[in-house]
């Protein structure tokens, strides 16, 4: 159990049979009546956000989030396969519990798990990849001051916008939590 006035951002919590994980909160102390905590909070399951007001002492139980490794196989149709590399068991997710996690991921590479009771909800893509980039129009020269860019596809299928001096066939890192190029590999 952990009560309101211990919240912090990141911390997963059971509340009305749903999980959620506390994305902003914020104590609060008016000038008549009692201090409250103010929270903002996002259902893991099927990623709404909520705002919820709590009383310090009031205490809610932890959720246990299990993240494991596992490594993504194929895609099959709308069904995405992954396998645990320690005791090579498979598990098959359809494209409505994946999202868009998997745009910046290619086959046989490493992704996390999130599951809560054993029923796994999310999947994390490592925080950056090298793809190389198979679509892109050529750069032009001159006006490059102002930090111009372009739209090219990686061998994912996802579309970033890069410098114009990126060509295809170039590997770049992408940091995959917002999708911006980083740099050339």
């Amino acid at each position: 159990m952990i009560s309101a006035g211990d919240f912090r951002n990141g911390i997963t919590i059971e509340l009305e049979g749903n999980v959620f994980q506390i994305i902003e909160f914020q104590h609060v102390k008016p000038g008549k009546g009692a201090a409250f905590v103010r929270t903002k909070l996002k259902n893991i399951k099927n990623g709404g956000v909520v705002e919820k007001t709590f009383r310090p002492t009031e205490k809610c139980p932890q959720a246990r989030i299990d993240r494991k490794d596992m490594q993504y196989l194929y895609a099959d149709g709308d069904m995405y396969n992954f396998m645990d590399v320690e005791t090579y068991e498979q598990i098959a997710l359809s494209q409505d519990e994946i999202g868009d996690a998997l745009k910046f991921v290619k086959e046989n590479e490493m992704v996390k798990m999130l599951s809560h009771n054993g029923q796994v909800f999310s999947v994390e893509p490592p925080l950056f990849v090298e793809l190389e980039i198979t679509e892109t129009e050529p750069g032009f020269k001159g006006d490059t001051a102002t930090g111009a860019s372009k739209p090219a596809i990686v061998e994912t299928g996802a579309q970033v916008s890069v410098p114009l001096f990126v060509e295809i066939g170039e590997k770049i890192k992408i940091d995959t939590r917002t999708g911006e190029y980083l740099s050339r590999v």
